[in-house]
């Protein structure tokens, strides 16, 4: 017979300490008939008498007297170990794999982290800061902090803010070439254009008229926004990055 140790042994606990199989039963919330039969398949599967039990009187046996103090201790046990996991798991934990832009990871995130680490001092940081997509579940990432539309996906996603994307130069840049004015000056310019995968890249611009798409001339087309505001600041062209 297959017996469930551990309600078998708060069972016999209770009946000991209640006194009756009557009292066991009303304190475990359960009927009479089960407290006999757990007690009966316990001793059974023992192979020792635990209990004396007549109609008006209830005796622990010298096993049963050893029984229950072992048994007190591991359900004592149980309960600390189940309150201490449930601690630890209240309390984060482990290595957290995050995965940002670079540009966004250095300005935004970074700057937050010592707080954050300092909150949860169990924890431990893998920051992973690319532009280009990243495939949680085949990477092992935790987190990923995206910019822009996200496609279709299974993953849950929060929407954490807005961020405004602002085209912009070196001052030495706009000296000589001049400083566009509306959408279509931007083939006029030199651009730097995050490699995003399109053939013809497109820069998207808010106007008085509405949001406006204008076709732009890469001078440089690069997978890492970084490289691109360090070309601009050396008055390379044009970028489009976060303001």
């Amino acid at each position: 017979m297959t017996v469930d140790r551990v309600g078998a042994m708060t069972v016999f606990v209770k009946t000991v300490e209640s006194g009756s199989l009557s009292a066991a039963a009303r304190a475990l919330g359960t009927s009479l008939t089960s407290v006999s039969r757990q007690l009966s398949a316990l001793e059974q599967s023992l192979g020792a008498l635990l209990l004396v039990r007549t109609t008006r009187h209830l005796s622990v046996t010298d096993s049963g007297k050893f029984y229950y103090q072992h048994a007190k201790r591991i359900l004592a046990e149980i309960v600390e170990t189940d309150a201490a996991l449930s601690a630890r798991e209240d309390v984060p934990s482990g290595e957290l794999r995050v995965s940002a832009p670079t540009l966004l990871g250095r300005l935004k995130l970074a700057p937050l982290l010592p707080l954050f680490l300092s909150k949860y001092p169990r924890l431990s940081l893998d920051l992973m800061l690319t532009d280009r997509i990243v495939h949680l579940a085949e990477e092992g990432v935790d987190l990923a902090l995206r910019l822009g539309r996200l496609d279709d996906s299974s993953l849950v996603a929060r929407k954490l803010g807005r961020i405004r994307l602002v085209v912009c130069a070196a001052p030495a840049y706009l000296a000589g070439r001049g400083e566009p004015r509306n959408p279509r000056d931007l083939k006029n310019h030199d651009c730097l254009v995050f490699a995003d995968g399109r053939s013809a890249p497109e820069w998207h611009c808010q106007t008085p008229s509405g949001r406006r798409a204008a076709r732009v001339v890469p001078r440089i087309h690069a997978n890492d926004l970084d490289s691109l505001v360090t070309a601009a600041r050396a008055g390379l062209g044009l970028v489009r990055a976060p303001g």
